[in-house]
């Protein structure tokens, strides 16, 4: 089996995980030159780049772990569908902040945001899950395996970034999960 959708997988995932430090850059290069600089990383760089990791792991020959059916295929595909709708929402209710965060950016708490703080990694480990039962092969479970694993990091890096942007966001942990919300309430 060939690997070599690993390395852009990765590449995607350290590119994404730098666009993390909106607080860094913002530092350096001023609040404009901070918000390019996680535009360039995160919308340029990261999610193409690992986007075609993960495109190339379902073309990479390799051993199927089990049979799919109609079944599968249809729940995978209703994961693939709500993982979408959900990071579609997270995205409504972040508006320019998901694309270009800013050290001026306030606290979302509306919305999927008020009952789940990542609502659009929520939403891609949905669609990783889904993706791994359309085409259950050894590199799908791989690159998804990574990218369980790259959110599970990208999520504490954010927030370690928004505890020093805003910091309203140590409360707002507190009160909300991380990726699951609880429905008890």
């Amino acid at each position: 089996m060939n690997l070599f959708f690993i390395i852009p997988l990765l590449i995607g995932f350290a590119f994404n995980s730098a666009s993390a430090f909106t607080t860094f850059f913002s530092a350096r290069f001023g609040e404009r030159g901070g918000r390019l600089v996680c535009i360039i990383l995160r919308d340029v760089l990261g999610i193409p780049v690992w986007a075609m990791g993960l495109i190339l792991s379902i073309l990479t020959r390799s051993p199927t772990l089990f049979p799919t059916n109609m079944i599968i295929s249809a729940i995978a595909w209703l994961l693939i569908l709500l993982g979408a709708l959900v990071i579609t929402a997270g995205m409504i209710s972040l508006r320019w902040r998901a694309a270009a965060p800013s050290i001026k950016d306030t606290l979302v708490v509306g919305g999927l945001y008020a009952h789940i703080r990542h609502p659009l990694y929520s939403g891609m480990l949905l669609e990783l899950v889904g993706l791994f039962l359309w085409t259950p092969s050894l590199g799908v479970l791989m690159a998804c395996l990574l990218g369980l694993i790259w959110v599970m990091l990208q999520a504490r890096l954010e927030e370690m970034d928004l505890l020093q942007r805003l910091p309203a966001y140590k409360e707002y942990m507190q009160h909300v999960p991380r990726f699951i919300p609880k429905f008890n309430r």
